[in-house]
């Protein structure tokens, strides 16, 4: 599959609900994640629990869309905007925007970094 095939399935997945089913396809075991500044989570398993964390907190699910993707097919980097409509546990309904930069290798995700808005 192409850079761009990968990115849309994973895309895919996120929008049906399928959080832990696309990171466990779509992200290498020595992945980096990154948000915004804060410090590196290093490693599938670690990251792996931040992104249950993440779903056991979602109370609801309201909505969410891809703004847009932009892809340098060549340096296997993806971009990708998203927005999404949650309610998080303990926080109520919130609004989330971010960019997720992704790197790409073999069809796996080895590094991704959000940028919150």
């Amino acid at each position: 599959m192409s850079l761009r095939d990968d990115v849309n399935e994973l895309n895919r997945m996120i929008l049906q609900g399928e959080i832990l089913d696309a990171f466990d396809k779509f992200y290498a075991e020595d992945v980096v994640m990154q948000e915004d500044s804060d410090e590196p989570r290093r490693g599938k398993a670690a990251n792996r629990e931040y992104e249950e964390q993440f779903v056991a907190s979602l109370e609801q699910f309201h909505d969410a869309e891809i703004r847009a993707v932009a892809l340098d097919e060549e340096n296997g980097v993806a971009m990708i905007e998203w927005f999404m409509d949650v309610t998080v546990a303990g926080q109520g309904r919130t609004q989330m925007e971010q960019i997720a930069v992704q790197r790409w290798e073999d069809g796996q995700v080895v590094h991704e970094r959000f940028y919150h808005a």
